[in-house]
């Protein structure tokens, strides 16, 4: 019945849609794969991110500076990718600002962004064995309105002279005017969206810049657990295979032979 539910659902996949079971099953198989080499300790190589590897850096100089760290997590919706995946950093960021014993600074657009944000920095003192240091009030919501809540963060950093900030998750107009603050109150800043249109900005006054698809895996560079290094390399060997299969393809088609194009329909 289960089988029966699955050829006939177009929210899967039709029966005459063999390469899409093909790929599912070929990635489902890398996951496992990957997952049995991470949890027998095997060393996943994931090249290195120079914006990921100058967090310690960063939260150091602030913690010997006697500054704060400011951590904006963009300003869309949980429902965003990008800022889920920044609240995913924001753990990884919090746990090693909670032993330096540094103050983290974390203003917010969306109130469930920052419901959110609170459990997981509660999860981030308490897994540094510091839940005590934690300044819940460090966490709150400004404004909904976008260029409110932009001035009040440019006014924050302002006045509380932050020696780092990270910008991560969704931004639009107000990316370069945020930089451009965290840029004049000399802060080592990195920043990291997958808004195409504000990377330039964010690549010309910013000191790191996390792009694309380096927003995603930072949660599992930074982590390096098992579970999420795994998903991370299962999707690696996944680009990898469709890139020889695009190479292959372009070759045959420059031969005049097509017929690649038949398996994976016209």
């Amino acid at each position: 019945m289960i089988f029966n539910f699955f050829i006939s659902s177009d929210a899967f996949f039709k029966a005459d849609h063999e390469v899409t079971l093909i790929a599912c099953l070929l990635f489902m198989g890398a996951i496992l794969y990957t997952l049995s080499k991470a949890r027998r300790g095997a060393d996943l190589y994931i090249r290195s991110i120079p914006g990921l590897d100058a967090v310690n850096e960063a939260i150091g100089r602030a913690t010997e500076m006697g500054k704060p760290i400011l951590y904006c997590p963009g300003l869309s919706s949980a429902a965003d990718v990008a800022t889920l995946a920044s609240l995913n950093i924001l753990g990884r960021v919090a746990q090693r600002v909670a032993n330096y014993e540094s103050r983290l600074i974390v203003p917010h657009r969306d109130p469930i962004v920052m419901t959110v944000a609170k459990e997981t920095l509660k999860d981030a003192y308490l897994q540094a064995g510091k839940p005590e240091i934690l300044n819940e009030e460090d966490n709150f919501f400004i404004t909904e309105d976008q260029f409110g809540y932009t001035a009040a963060v440019n006014g924050i950093m302002v006045r509380e002279r932050p020696a780092t900030v990270f910008l991560q998750g969704m931004f639009f107009a107000e990316s370069l005017l945020l930089a451009e603050t965290g840029n004049s109150i000399g802060a080592i800043q990195i920043a990291g969206t997958d808004a195409v249109h504000q990377l330039p900005f964010f690549v010309a006054s910013c000191d790191y810049t996390l792009i694309g698809e380096e927003l995603y895996a930072a949660g599992a560079y930074l982590s390096k657990a098992p579970d999420l290094m795994s998903s991370l390399k299962a999707a690696d060997l996944i680009k990898g295979i469709l890139w020889v299969l695009i190479v292959v393809g372009l070759i045959l088609t420059f031969m005049g032979n097509a017929s690649i194009f038949e398996v994976f329909g016209k």
